[in-house]
């Protein structure tokens, strides 16, 4: 899978991917040729739409939008200014993907669990956001009963040290909310993606960072495939 086919790949996934975290709070969202919506939720983090095809206008995109509630959407091949329409841009970013062969070798000191408990999801959770987050939980249960969604955990001892999502859809496997406690970018990276080209191995790893991240992802050998932005409006308090 190169080129386009690869960055809608991309795409897909990470939709498939946001569905499937509204769908464990109750809140799906609904899928069509050219966008995914899910207008009702407010979850943090997540988007209420995503554009799944290059030429999505801002009038598609801004369809479902209620002016009383929070609304961001994640224009996947960053073509639309939503400025126009009250949305500020949160952040830009780039598509990545790495093949399974250039994900390297790992760490051997490091070893990679799933997790399967709903206890062992709320600790993972509460590292991942490092205590600074308040209210329901993000990561659901349900999410652990989902066959395309693996959650990894690597302990050293009885520490919780770093973790990684990774979720197969689009014929590729996602990964997102990497973490890692005190671990260098140049071990994270590595270590991270061979444990995930073991749970799906042949399958193509796809993503999206920016920053110092975007830039750890490609020394662990990811390459870039082109940008995104993510645009958000919320009303007045």
């Amino acid at each position: 899978m190169h080129g386009e086919a690869l960055i809608g790949a991309a795409v897909v996934n990470n939709a498939s991917w946001c569905d499937a975290v509204c769908r464990s709070h109750g809140q799906p969202g609904a899928f069509s040729a050219r966008l995914w919506v899910g207008a009702r939720h407010d979850l943090e983090f997540y988007p209420n739409a995503i554009s799944l095809c290059p030429d999505v206008t801002a009038v598609e995109a801004m369809a479902a939008r209620e002016l009383s509630r929070r609304y961001a959407v994640k224009d996947s091949f960053a073509r639309l200014d939503l400025a126009a329409e009250g949305l500020a841009l949160l952040f830009e970013a780039e598509w990545i993907a790495c093949s399974p062969e250039s994900a390297g070798p790992g760490d051997p000191g490091l070893s990679w669990d799933t997790v399967l408990e709903p206890g062992e999801l709320s600790g993972w959770e509460r590292a991942w956001a490092r205590d600074e987050r308040a209210g329901r939980p993000l990561f659901r249960p349900a999410l652990l009963a989902d066959p395309r969604c693996v959650i990894l955990a690597c302990r050293r001892g009885d520490d919780l040290i770093a973790g990684v999502i990774a979720y197969a859809a689009g014929g590729v496997t996602g990964v997102s909310n990497l973490f890692g406690a005190g671990l260098p970018a140049g071990q994270l990276w590595p270590s991270a993606l061979q444990a995930v080209a073991a749970r799906w191995p042949g399958v193509p790893i796809v993503g999206y960072e920016r920053g110092a991240d975007l830039a750890a992802a490609r020394e662990a050998g990811c390459r870039a495939l082109g940008p995104l932005r993510v645009w958000a409006y919320d009303p007045a308090p």
